[in-house]
């Protein structure tokens, strides 16, 4: 006998299943090698419109999102129907693209299921993966797994490649989009890959997931971590931050944690509270923020299948990433869960931080929300160039700062037509998916009526 659903764990590849598999991809639907979407500033762009039951099982993403600061050696016209590479590294000094810093945070990640009023994922799209601040580092866990260009690893808006594993159930629709609040062309390769069931999916619990930010108020960020000073404080755990607060039936399965630390010392030390149903008294208390994260005498430099450090703040300036994931031991409510955490113990510490949670529901859908794409982008720490005096020029001097400055006009007016032809081929690549999915499902429910 053969089983219907999704598959969870090694046992069951070898069983037989009633399912048939198929992919939303940024594939490119004429044939060619321009295997991106190019998604315009302001504009949502639909990645995968499926019809149940079925389920998403894997998505990998990567993206690119540039700022140029001046012209390329070569014109634009050249890379018309070429992979968007950059022409040479960047320090060699022939290319003038930059990546913009905080796009990862200006783009959103929205997941619909069952045609609900409400999203069940509003994640930045960057968070979502783990690429706290805008920042990728490599690493592997069950449901995540992240890898970047060495060169580009710890810089704001470097380029990697993004899994996601978490099964995504759904009985009759499964709607993903990308929503471009930045305000630059957001470019997107994207797999979104699926089973279809012949069969309703019972006691289905559907995939969430939510973004918080906050610039935490201390009360002592001046006072070091651990000085007998801070830890005489008894904790107001209604100061502490919220990493996500539920209501309803389900089981929460971890969260990710970015943290800008200011003060030198380390950001830790604040307990994880949590409370299941009864939201006055917690249910669960912790011993230690890298105690939550599986680690011990702070946070070191590893990450294993459940939890550890995606970028360690003594290798960032004070940026740190974190994330645990409760695979085998998910946290069940009935009624709603809040998990919380002490920012430094007693919360005397100031640091800016953000966390994605995850978690399965009963409902299909959540009342979430983000801030505005300007408030979501990480702090930075600013180097500041000395300012110098140019000295006069000479007329040779200013023959060519003139032609340079007129080869920039000609190449943004040429890359702006460029921009607008490759977005313009967004929208049919969205309607090509949408028909490949109906027509897949429809051959699939024609071959189970028979």
């Amino acid at each position: 006998m053969s089983v219907s659903g999704p598959a969870s764990s090694l046992s069951d590849l070898a069983r037989l299943r009633d399912a048939r598999s198929g992919r939303s991809s940024s594939w490119d639907q004429s044939g060619r090698n321009k295997d991106y979407w190019l998604i315009e500033p302001g504009t949502t762009a639909v990645l995968a419109d499926l019809q149940g039951p079925g389920a998403i099982t894997h998505i990998w993403m990567t993206s690119f999102c540039r700022r140029h600061v001046g012209p390329s050696i070569q014109v634009p016209e050249l890379h018309a129907d070429v992979a968007p590479v950059t022409e040479m590294e960047n320090a060699i000094g022939v290319n003038w693209e930059v990546n913009d810093p905080d796009y990862y945070r200006k783009v959103l990640l929205r997941f619909t299921w069952e045609d609900a009023d409400q999203p069940a994922v509003l994640v930045p799209l960057g968070d979502f993966f783990g690429l706290g601040h805008g920042m990728p580092g490599s690493y592997n866990s069950i449901p995540f797994v992240v890898s970047s260009r060495p060169q580009e690893e710890k810089t704001f808006g470097g380029t990697a490649s993004m899994n996601c594993y978490f099964s995504m159930p759904f009985n009759k629709a499964a709607r993903v989009e990308i929503i471009n609040e930045n305000d630059l062309h957001v470019g997107l390769f994207f797999h979104i890959d699926y089973d279809f069931y012949p069969r309703p999916i019972e006691d289905i619990a559907y995939f969430h997931a939510s973004w918080a930010s906050a610039n935490n108020a201390g009360w002592g960020d001046d006072i070091a971590v651990n000085t007998p000073e801070v830890n005489s404080i008894v904790n107001d755990d209604a100061q502490n931050y919220v990493i996500a607060e539920i209501h309803g039936r389900g089981h929460y399965v971890g969260c990710n944690l970015s943290v800008a630390h200011y003060q030198g010392s380390w950001w830790g030390e604040g307990d994880d509270v949590i409370y299941v149903d009864d939201f006055e008294t917690p249910a669960i208390l912790g011993t230690g923020s890298e105690d939550y994260f599986n680690h011990a005498w702070g946070m070191q430099r590893n990450a294993s299948l459940y939890s550890g450090t995606i970028l360690h703040e003594g290798d960032t300036d004070g940026y740190q990433v974190s994330y645990r994931f409760h695979i085998t031991d998910p946290i069940a409510f009935t009624t709603g869960i809040k998990v919380t955490m002490e920012h430094g113990h007693g919360n005397h510490l100031s640091d800016s931080w953000a966390s994605t949670a995850y978690w399965y529901e009963e409902s299909p859908g959540s009342d979430l929300s983000v801030p505005p794409a300007d408030e979501r982008p990480a702090p930075k720490k600013v180097w500041n160039r000395p300012q110098v005096t140019r000295p006069e020029l000479n007329a040779e001097q200013r023959a060519a700062a003139a032609l340079y400055q007129e080869r920039w006009r000609i190449q943004k007016e040429q890359e702006q037509t460029l921009l607008k032809l490759n977005a313009e081929r967004t929208p049919p690549a969205e309607r090509g998916n949408f028909e490949q999915a109906r027509a897949e499902r429809a051959s699939y429910d024609e071959m189970n009526s028979k």
